[in-house]
C-alpha cells in the first residue's frame, strides 16, 4: 500500500521561509517523478514543482521559479520543497503527489496523492 504523506506547513509572515518535506512509502521511490502542488481556497489545484528520479530534471511555475527550491533524497524516499521570500499569495493547502501517469510533469495527473500541508503566510 503506497503512503504519502507531507509535513512542515505553517504560519509564517510575509518574507519568510519554510520548508516542507514529503515521505512516500510502499513504491520505488527512486524510480518515480515526484511534484508539489497548492491549492488556495476558491481556486484550482497548481502544479508548482516537480523533479524527475534522480533529481537531475527539474520543473517550476512561474508562479515560485527563483523562490522556492525542490530537492529529494531517494535513500530516506523523502522529497522536500524549500520555499522562500513567501508572500501571502503562497498561503494555500500544499500537495505531494508520486507517480507521474502522463504529461508534463506540472500537471496533476499523478497516481498518489498525500493529505496536503496547509501553508499561511501572513502580510
Amino acid at each position: 500500500q503506497v503512503q504519502v504523506v507531507e509535513s512542515g506547513g505553517g504560519l509564517v509572515q510575509a518574507g519568510g521561509s519554510l520548508r516542507l518535506s514529503c515521505t512516500a512509502s510502499g513504491l520505488t521511490f527512486g524510480g518515480y517523478y515526484m511534484g508539489w502542488f497548492r491549492q488556495a481556497p476558491g481556486k484550482e489545484r497548481e502544479g508548482i514543482s516537480c523533479i524527475g528520479p534522480s533529481g537531475s530534471i527539474t520543473g517550476y511555475a512561474d508562479s515560485v521559479k527563483g523562490r522556492f527550491t525542490i530537492s529529494r533524497d531517494n535513500a530516506k524516499n523523502t522529497l522536500n520543497l524549500q520555499m522562500n521570500s513567501l508572500t501571502p499569495e503562497d498561503t494555500a493547502m500544499y500537495y505531494c503527489a508520486a507517480v507521474l501517469l502522463d504529461g508534463s510533469c506540472l500537471l496533476d495527473r499523478y497516481k498518489y496523492w498525500g493529505q496536503g500541508t496547509q501553508v499561511t503566510v501572513s502580510s
